[in-house]
């Protein structure tokens, strides 16, 4: 992997993910595209800051040559978004949007974060819309595209989620009885979920799996969450 650009680098996985890209012993060039610069730069990080998200795609167009590998951890809620319709325009637009940019560019490895449990047939409104971002990637068919789904996310948020937070606290009392049986395939922590996600980008850019679709489930979460880049 000679470059990756990672859009969504400030949230709970995204800040994971950049922190696994800037530890890669080859030290690829990595661009973050966010509202406002990037707090956890390095040497090999370039930031590009657009407070404007409808321009994003074309900021990441700009990009020469265009990256090996895209990676989107982008995503909100619907409290933060203010309606399930402006979550939509984040979680699904923004992201097929910035998605179709790649294509387009000729990115050789797509990576989305999703979640595990989500299907664009289902009648709950938010796993719906994770599997419908889930279908509309696939079809772009990129020669790699990975898409990581993990369980409850295991970490310090900025915000406060109230059913989040009591599902974590619950994690943590099963993890004190046993934390491969009890929490592995329903929980992953933060970090082994940023770890994972770039092992799994590393794989395909460096020709280890065949071309397509990857879905990345819990058990492949842990296991590439171990190795180290």
């Amino acid at each position: 992997m000679n470059s990756a650009a990672l859009i969504g680098g400030t949230g709970l996985v995204g800040t994971q993910i950049l922190s696994a890209l800037q530890s890669i012993r080859q030290k690829p060039t990595i661009y973050a595209i966010g509202r406002r610069e990037t707090p956890n730069a390095s040497a090999n990080t370039k930031s590009i800051a657009e407070p404007d998200s409808e321009q994003w795609a074309t900021r990441f167009k700009s990009i020469s040559p265009t990256p090996d590998v895209f990676l989107s951890a982008l995503g909100t809620t619907r409290a933060q978004a203010g309606s399930f319709a402006a979550q939509r325009t984040i979680d699904f637009d923004l992201n097929l949007s910035l998605a179709r940019a790649a294509k387009e560019s000729g990115v050789i490895t797509y990576v989305l974060i999703s979640s595990g449990a989500v299907s664009s047939k289902s009648r709950m409104p938010y796993q719906r819309l994770k599997g419908e971002i889930e279908d509309a990637v696939k079809a772009l068919d990129f020669p790699h595209t990975v898409i990581v789904k993990p369980g409850l996310l295991v970490g310090k948020r900025q915000e406060s989620r109230l059913v989040e937070s009591v599902l974590q606290t619950i994690c943590r009392g099963m993890r004190m009885i046993s934390q491969t049986y009890l929490t592995d395939w329903w929980a992953q922590d933060v970090e082994v979920i940023g770890r994972a996600t770039v092992a799994a980008a590393l794989e395909c850019a460096e020709g280890k799996r065949e071309k397509g679709v990857w879905l990345v489930e819990a058990s492949d979460i842990l296991r590439l969450g171990k190795q180290q880049t």
